[in-house]
C-alpha cells in the first residue's frame, strides 16, 4: 500500500510539472507574439526593409485612439438617441392609458384649441388639414403666394436668386441633396408597396414580375414650405416603356414624412388648346410656328391651336404661314380667329377659350414669343386639373443677345440661347400671362377682366380671382418654357401705373446686373483703356 501510494504521488508530481511547462511555452509564443519590437532593423508589415521609429507607433496609436473616440461618440449619440425615443413612447403609452381610465370613468376629453394634441399622430395630420395641400388658401393679393420651387434628380430650378444664387443649381449644401434624396426614396416606397387606400392599381412588367420603380424613372418634383407647418412635395415617376404617370404627394410636418395620397395619371389622351392672342409681328409668329411643328406635330401630336388675331394687317401672312404647315406636316387641328380690333391680350384668351365647342379642354395660354418645350406640355398636363388646380409655370426670360453675345459677331441660333444662367435671363417671377387652366374653371371664375386696357394687368387680375376662390395655385419655375427677348414699345395711352410696370419690365428684359453696369460704366472703361494705352505707350518710347 505505501508502495503504490509512492507511484501515485510520482505521477502528480510529473504532471504538475508537464502543465507548468505547457503554461511557460504557451505565455512565451503569447509575448513572442504580441511585445513590440524594439530592434532599430525591424520593417514595417507588408514593407519589407523598410525602417520605422517611434513616430510610425505614435501615429499609429494617435489613429487607433481617434477610431475608438469616434466610435465610442457614435455610440454614446445612439444610446442617448435610443434613450429619448423610450421615453417618448413610455410618456404616449403613459397618456393613451390616461385617456383609457378617463374614457371608462365616463368623463370626455377637453382641451381647448390652443393646447397641442397630446397624441403625435393627430397633430401631424392636423398640420396637414391646416396646410394648403388638399384645398387652396384664400389670399389677398399674388404677394401671399408661396411659390413652388422644381427639382430633377441633379438640379433645383429656384426663384429666390439674389445677386449671388443661380437660378438652377446643383444642391451643394448636404441637408437639400438629404432631404431631395430622401423625398424621392420615400416617394419609391409609396409605389412599390402601395397601400389598400391607393389610388393606384398594380401592374406587371413586359415578362410578368411585379413593376418596380427606381430613381431613374423619377422624371420632376416640386417642392414649398409654409413655415409655420410644414413642407409639401409634389413627385412624378414613369417608366421609359409605360404611358402613365405616377404622382406622390408627401408632407413632412417638421417632423416625419407622411403620405397623403398616392395615384395614377393617364395624359395620353389630354389634349391642349394653345391659345396665341396676335396683332402684326409676323416674324415672330413664323418662329413660333418652326418651335410648335417641331415639338407639337412631330413630338407631342396632342394638340389645338387656336390663333386670336386682331386688324388685317398681316393676317394674309399668318394664313399663309398656317397653310404652309398644314401642308407640310398634314396639321389641320388649328383654329384662326379674326378680330377687326385694336390689340387686347385679355380679350384675345377670352375669345379663343370660348371658340372651343367640343366640351372640357386643357388650355394654354401662351404669347408669340414663347418657346416651349415637350416636357412642359407634360407638365402642364400634370400639374392642372378640373375643379383643383390650376398651373402658373413662371418663364426663364432671356436677355438682349446682342448684349449678351456682344463678344461674338453674330448671336448664336436661338436653339443656343436657351440655358440657365445669370448673364443668359432670369426667371420671370413677375408675370404671370403664361398658365395652363381648364376651360371649365376659366369660364366658371369669369375669365379676363375687360375693363383693363392696354398692357399688363389683365393677367394679375385672373391670377388674384384664382388666389381669392378653393383652387390649388401651383406657381414655380420651369425650365422648359422660355420667353424669346423682343424689344418693348411702352404707349403713351397707358396708365402711370400701367406705364411703370412696362418700364420696369423693359429694363428687366435688357440685360443682366454685371451687363448693364458695363454699359452704365462704358465711357469710364473706355477712359481707363486709353490712359493704359497712353501709359504703355509712353514707357515703350522712353
Amino acid at each position: 500500500m505505501p508502495r503504490r501510494g509512492l507511484i501515485l504521488q510520482t505521477r502528480t508530481h510529473w504532471l504538475l510539472l508537464g502543465l507548468a511547462l505547457l503554461c511557460s511555452l504557451i505565455l512565451f509564443l503569447y509575448l513572442l507574439e504580441c511585445a513590440p519590437q524594439t530592434d532599430g532593423n525591424a520593417s514595417l508589415p507588408g514593407i519589407v526593409g523598410e525602417n520605422y521609429g517611434k513616430e510610425y507607433y505614435q501615429a499609429l496609436l494617435q489613429e487607433q485612439e481617434e477610431h475608438y473616440q469616434t466610435r465610442a461618440t457614435s455610440l454614446k449619440r445612439q444610446i442617448a438617441q435610443l434613450k429619448q425615443e423610450l421615453q417618448e413612447m413610455s410618456e404616449k403609452m403613459r397618456s393613451l392609458q390616461e385617456r383609457k381610465n378617463v374614457g371608462a370613468n365616463g368623463i370626455g376629453y377637453q382641451g381647448n384649441k390652443e393646447q397641442a394634441p397630446s397624441d403625435l399622430l393627430e397633430f401631424l395630420h392636423s398640420q396637414i388639414d391646416k396646410a394648403e395641400v388638399s384645398i387652396g388658401a384664400k389670399l389677398s393679393s399674388e404677394y401671399g403666394v408661396i411659390p413652388f420651387e422644381s427639382f430633377t434628380l441633379m438640379k433645383v430650378f429656384q426663384l429666390e436668386m439674389g445677386l449671388t444664387r443661380h437660378p438652377e443649381e446643383k444642391p451643394v449644401r448636404k441637408d437639400k441633396r438629404d432631404e431631395l434624396v430622401e423625398v424621392i426614396e420615400a416617394g419609391l416606397e409609396v409605389i412599390n408597396n402601395p397601400d389598400e387606400d391607393d389610388e393606384q392599381e398594380d401592374e406587371d412588367g413586359p415578362l410578368g414580375e411585379k413593376l418596380v420603380f427606381n430613381e431613374n424613372d423619377f422624371i420632376e418634383g416640386y417642392y414649398r414650405t409654409e413655415r409655420d407647418k410644414g413642407t409639401l412635395y409634389e413627385l412624378f415617376f414613369k417608366k421609359a416603356d409605360l404611358m402613365e404617370y405616377r404622382h406622390v404627394t408627401l408632407f413632412r410636418p417638421f417632423g416625419p414624412l407622411m403620405k397623403v395620397k398616392s395615384e395614377m395619371i393617364d395624359i395620353t389622351r389630354s389634349v391642349i388648346n394653345i391659345i396665341v392672342p396676335l396683332a402684326e409681328r409676323t416674324e415672330a409668329f413664323a418662329q413660333f410656328m418652326q418651335n410648335f411643328r417641331d415639338v407639337c406635330i412631330h413630338q407631342d401630336k396632342r394638340i389645338h391651336l387656336t390663333v386670336v388675331y386682331f386688324g388685317k394687317e398681316g393676317l394674309s401672312k399668318v394664313k399663309s404661314i398656317l397653310e404652309s404647315v398644314t401642308s407640310e406636316s398634314n396639321f389641320h387641328n388649328y383654329t384662326l380667329v379674326s378680330l377687326n380690333e385694336e390689340f387686347n391680350r385679355g380679350r384675345g384668351l377670352n375669345v379663343g377659350a370660348r371658340a372651343w365647342d367640343k366640351g372640357e379642354v386643357l388650355m394654354f395660354f401662351c404669347d408669340v414669343d414663347i418657346y416651349f418645350s415637350a416636357e412642359f406640355l407634360n407638365s402642364c398636363r400634370l400639374n392642372a386639373e378640373p375643379g383643383k388646380k390650376v398651373f402658373y409655370p413662371v418663364v426663364f426670360s432671356l436677355y438682349n443677345p446682342a448684349i449678351v453675345y456682344a463678344n461674338l459677331d453674330v448671336p448664336p441660333p436661338v436653339e443656343q440661347q436657351l440655358v440657365h444662367k445669370k448673364d443668359s435671363g432670369f426667371w420671370r417671377d413677375f408675370g404671370f400671362g403664361m398658365t395652363c387652366q381648364y376651360r371649365s374653371d376659366f369660364l366658371t371664375i369669369g375669365g379676363f377682366d375687360m375693363e383693363v386696357k392696354g398692357w399688363g394687368g389683365e393677367d394679375v387680375h385672373l391670377y388674384r380671382k384664382y388666389l381669392h376662390g378653393d383652387l390649388i395655385v401651383i406657381r414655380t419655375p420651369v425650365p422648359g418654357l422660355f420667353h424669346l427677348w423682343h424689344e418693348k414699345r411702352c404707349a403713351d395711352e397707358l396708365t402711370p401705373e400701367q406705364y411703370r410696370m412696362c418700364i420696369q419690365s423693359k429694363a428687366m428684359n435688357e440685360a443682366s446686373h454685371s451687363h448693364l453696369g458695363m454699359l452704365v460704366f462704358r465711357e469710364e472703361i473706355e477712359t481707363h483703356l486709353h490712359k493704359q494705352a497712353y501709359r504703355t505707350n509712353s514707357e515703350s518710347v522712353g
